[in-house]
């Protein structure tokens, strides 16, 4: 099933403004959900998005976007801009696609649009870390091009790295 392209709008939003707040209250809910194993609770989520305020996915030093459908939230992706061996390279980042519309498309949609920016911006190569539990999540980035590369941070959550190089 294929998301309707008529209500669903995928736009460049500051990780400050509502929506960006409202679209990562749901990626950590998700995510930490899942890790959890039992819903996070606001004072949580509040915490995790005081600690770290993703204000480095603007330009210039990364982007973020957020897709909603008929007004509400379906998904989040964010791509921010790192040097790796003194190549800038992005960094996928908050991918977030709502239960109500997994399986429809949007994650593809929203890789798709994080590969054309980085492209324009003159990045070759992009990564990313991913939980081993994340199973659905890794197959949608193998179906998109990437593949296993070497560990490029120690993160606790991490399970694997993958990377793409783009055309």
């Amino acid at each position: 099933m294929a998301l309707p392209d008529t209500s669903l709008v995928v736009a460049v939003t500051a990780p400050a403004e509502p929506p960006a707040r409202r679209a990562l209250r749901d990626y950590y809910q998700d995510i930490g959900g899942r890790y959890y194993g039992r819903p996070l609770t606001e004072a949580e989520i509040d915490d995790i998005l005081a600690e770290d305020t993703d204000e480095d996915l603007r330009p210039p030093t990364g982007w973020f976007w957020v897709a909603t459908l008929g007004g509400r939230v379906a998904g989040c992706i964010g791509l921010r801009y790192v040097t790796e061996d003194g190549t800038r390279v992005g960094e996928l980042t908050r991918v977030y696609v709502s239960a109500a519309v997994r399986r429809q498309g949007l994650g593809s949609r929203l890789i798709t649009t994080v590969e054309r920016q980085a492209t324009a911006d003159g990045v070759t190569a992009l990564r990313l870390d991913v939980r081993t539990d994340l199973v659905e999540a890794r197959a949608l980035y193998t179906r998109h091009g990437f593949h296993e590369a070497p560990a490029f941070n120690d993160s606790p959550y991490a399970g694997h790295w993958l990377r793409k190089t783009l055309r």
